[in-house]
């Protein structure tokens, strides 16, 4: 048991972490979506959806965001045409926490922890803005790549950007480096 003793440390870093952030966002999105009266979506899916609008507008598209009236989604238009919808698994906090429980298992001191973690959520949420932005745009000019764009790209680039995340995080920050 002595010689798995910092596995068994991470692993219950890890889950406790990633148990108590889950729990707290469980009980954000049941207070926060309702689907009785209407469809409404957490307000963090609305902001990611209403920022990614921003960011099409800055590149000359014509976008907008609208509430789905028949499901927990937000629909984003192209000029006229519904391009993309973002629900809840597309804001990003899920990821998040995931990312957040990795570093503090491989905590490194309380200051780069923090600072870390605090930093490499804001990178993730950008680039989920940015990702689904690009998707939107893919999906406009080439709706018949959805499959591809949107099951094998776009998880590439948000998985990869967490990967390599953590790969920094244990390689400089950690206290398991050394």
């Amino acid at each position: 048991m002595k010689k798995h003793k910092n596995v068994v440390i991470f692993l219950i870093k890890f889950f406790a972490t990633y148990f108590l952030l889950f729990a707290i966002y469980s009980i954000y999105l049941q207070k926060s979506q309702k689907k009785i009266d209407g469809f409404k979506t957490a307000s963090i899916t609305t902001i990611v959806a209403d920022q990614t609008v921003s960011v099409l507008d800055f590149f000359g598209y014509d976008a907008g965001a609208y509430q789905h009236k028949k499901e927990l989604s937000v629909k984003l238009l192209i000029g006229d045409k519904y391009t993309a919808r973002v629900i809840e698994g597309c804001n990003s906090i899920s990821i998040i926490i995931l990312f957040v429980a990795f570093i503090i298992a491989f905590a490194g001191s309380l200051k780069a922890t923090v600072l870390y973690s605090f930093f490499g959520s804001l990178f993730i949420y950008i680039i989920n803005i940015l990702r689904i932005a690009f998707l939107s745009v893919m999906l406009f000019k080439h709706p018949n790549h959805q499959e591809v764009l949107h099951n094998l790209v776009f998880p590439a680039i948000i998985y990869g950007t967490v990967f390599l995340l953590w790969v920094i995080w244990v390689d400089k920050f950690s206290n398991y480096k050394k």
